[in-house]
């Protein structure tokens, strides 16, 4: 009986470690996303209207309108 016992904690133990690991692995995924994310706004917001249409321009339209919603909403550019 002990040994079972034994056996099902160190199966526990680990099956907690490797979601431990992969929880961690997610949320730092996110964290990397939307630093990023941030990133690239500073830099829109740092270039001339022009230049900033003609990137944004190139990129998809689901992305090119969460964009210009964040520039609007953080930096209250168009």
């Amino acid at each position: 009986m002990s040994s079972t016992l034994a056996i099902t904690t160190g199966t526990s133990v680990a099956l907690w470690v490797i979601c431990a690991l992969l929880a961690a692995g997610v949320a730092w995924t996110r964290y990397e996303k939307r630093r990023t994310r941030d990133k690239f706004l500073r830099e829109l917001v740092a270039m001339d209207p022009e230049r900033r249409e003609k990137v944004l321009s190139r990129l998809r339209p689901e992305i090119q309108n969460d964009l210009r919603q964040q520039l609007m909403e953080r930096f209250r550019l168009s």
